[in-house]
């Protein structure tokens, strides 16, 4: 049974924190599924993972080859293809406590300079314990990355 880490987002945005979370999945060998609500936002974030500091393979689900993509760029709602270990939730994207459970990892990231998106992940993480999956809230707080208890 996986568990569920959610990243409340105070110092910087998602796409500072993104590369460095993929990097350490694929470093354990685990394909993932970047899980978003906005088209345009993925595609932003597909341009971004290709011209970032690090080489992060990835594709935007929906081609030939999703299947064999170590990270996989869906939309809510959308399957990932590539069968992933670990799930990245982002901008209130759904998530099951069934997926949760079936998953080593789900990560969901949340912006904290934004009450809509705080509401949600609050929700999510009532969701997810209700249902029995193991959750860890981290924060950036403090100027790096910290669990909290």
């Amino acid at each position: 049974m996986g568990n569920a880490l959610f990243y409340h987002l105070t110092r910087s945005p998602a796409e500072s924190l993104l590369p460095v979370l993929i990097g350490k999945s694929l470093a354990v060998g685990w394909q993932v599924e970047l899980r978003g609500t906005d088209p345009a936002r993925m595609e932003r974030l597909d341009l971004h993972l290709w011209q970032g500091d690090g080489f992060l393979p990835h594709g935007l689900a929906g081609g030939p080859h999703d299947a064999r993509q170590p990270v996989l760029l869906t939309l809510a709602g959308q399957g990932a293809a590539n069968a992933p270990a670990c799930l990245m939730a982002l901008d209130g994207a759904e998530v099951a406590p069934a997926e949760c459970q079936a998953l080593t990892r789900t990560c969901i990231i949340f912006d904290g300079g934004d009450a809509t998106a705080t509401a949600r992940a609050r929700d999510q993480w009532r969701v997810l314990t209700g249902a029995g999956v193991a959750a860890e809230y981290w924060s950036e707080e403090s100027g790096r990355w910290e669990r909290k208890r």
